[in-house]
């Protein structure tokens, strides 16, 4: 396969992940009506968790959970779990391009805690990128305006869980392979939520339809995580960082097809302030030297 395949492959595949992540955000904004959050992101991991013991087990075997920074890694499986509560949470009260607009201000987040987490040198067109993005997030949930303030309020802390998920896993990914990282965030998610079918059932016995719903989040979540692992295999991340904001696209179409919500102006004009901020921080970290 030449190198121009190969880059047209992992695009078309890492793509494909932003899609799966954007309809398990639809599904999970329409079970909210009929379940606790808590219970449907322990089906969530759980689905994963079987799914990658089903598929992957088999042939790794215990390497996907020897690890020599096992409480670095409970930590990033742990934001992550925190990315996925907060996130369904947030979709209660709001729509779901705005939600995943204030929560696709983490590249921003990123971008400012690497200098003292990291080490890492931020420099000052770094600085308004990340300013001006927020500006964009301001658009969206401006005061007086008719999105929920819980509802905010969980889409920046999903925001804050995915920004220190992701500079953990910066951390990690030298030393840990990505299918050990993907395997700990299942196993550690089912674990951290088995309380839930206890404590956040709400008695309702999902149809057959409802019950094929639930665990669909868990293959989405699964089988998106593992096509965007298969995508940086194929193609370099400064290929595929600048193409993460079509998720917003994505988004925008399924609250438009499934929940007859279209943004207005003003949360439009942030989520393109955003998208833009985050692309040239992508491009930024594309032409930084390695």
């Amino acid at each position: 396969m030449t190198d121009a395949a190969q880059r047209l492959r992992g695009i078309l595949l890492f793509l494909t992940a932003l899609l799966l992540f954007a309809v398990l955000d639809a599904t999970a904004k329409y079970l909210t009506t009929f379940f606790a959050v808590p219970f449907m992101v322990w089906v969530r991991y759980l689905v994963h968790f079987v799914f990658m013991v089903a598929t992957v087990a088999p042939s790794e075997g215990w390497s996907l959970v020897t690890t020599r920074h096992p409480w670095l890694m409970t930590l990033r499986a742990l934001m992550l779990v925190g990315v996925t509560l907060f996130m369904q949470l947030a979709l209660q009260t709001l729509p779901l391009a705005e939600t995943s607009a204030l929560v696709f201000t983490t590249p921003l987040l990123v971008a400012v805690l690497a200098g003292p987490l990291l080490g890492e040198k931020v420099s000052g067109r770094v600085w308004m990128a990340t300013l001006i993005g927020f500006i964009g997030a301001l658009l969206i949930a401006r005061p007086g305006g008719a999105l929920s303030g819980i509802g905010i309020a969980y889409a920046v802390a999903a925001a804050l869980c995915y920004a220190l998920y992701q500079i953990l896993t910066r951390r990690l990914v030298g030393s840990e392979t990505q299918l050990r990282l993907l395997f700990f965030t299942a196993l550690v998610g089912t674990l951290c939520m088995s309380f839930a079918p206890f404590t956040h059932w709400n008695g309702h016995w999902p149809s057959l339809t409802e019950a094929a719903l639930l665990a669909s989040l868990g293959l989405y979540g699964g089988v998106g995580h593992f096509l965007m692992i298969r995508a940086f295999r194929e193609a370099n991340a400064s290929t595929l960082s600048p193409l993460l904001y079509v998720q917003l696209i994505w988004a925008t179409l399924l609250g438009w097809l499934v929940f007859s919500h279209l943004p207005d102006l003003l949360a439009v004009v942030g989520m393109l302030v955003i998208g833009a901020s985050g692309l040239t921080l992508a491009l930024a970290e594309r032409k930084r030297p390695g």
